[in-house]
């Protein structure tokens, strides 16, 4: 599962730019996050069509990256995030962008898009 981080400036329509043309192509956003700061945003989204995603945003001359996302899942209560993202740093893999996934009972899954995907999945794996 890949992540697709647009940057752009930080004015209206930016956002609507980039849904309008991923939805031209019928591709449907599955999760996105957004920030903006000092007049620049950055857009992550994950779609449920990656090489499309990929095509059109080149096409529309949209200056992204695609970063691969490594999942794991911690448990819905104070620390859990702060220990993931911890042990991350401490391995010394820097964090690109962060998006819920999803929740069931207990259970938050997280994705994370980090510097590096292998050891981001090593480390993480020690949660469990």
């Amino acid at each position: 599962m890949n992540a697709f981080i647009i940057s752009g400036q930080d004015r209206p329509g930016e956002l609507a730019r980039v849904a309008e043309a991923i939805a031209e192509r019928g591709v449907n956003v599955t999760n996105i996050t957004l920030v903006t700061w000092g007049g620049q945003g950055a857009i992550a989204l994950l779609t449920n069509d990656e090489p499309a995603t990929r095509s059109l945003l080149s096409a529309k001359g949209f200056a992204y990256r695609e970063v691969e996302l490594v999942a794991c899942t911690i448990e819905d209560r104070p620390g859990t995030l702060a220990e993931a993202t911890r042990k991350l740093a401490d391995a010394g893999i820097n964090i690109e962008a962060c998006l819920p996934t999803g929740m069931s009972g207990t259970k938050v899954s997280v994705a994370f898009a980090t510097s590096d995907a292998a050891k981001a999945r090593e480390v993480l794996g020690q949660l469990a």
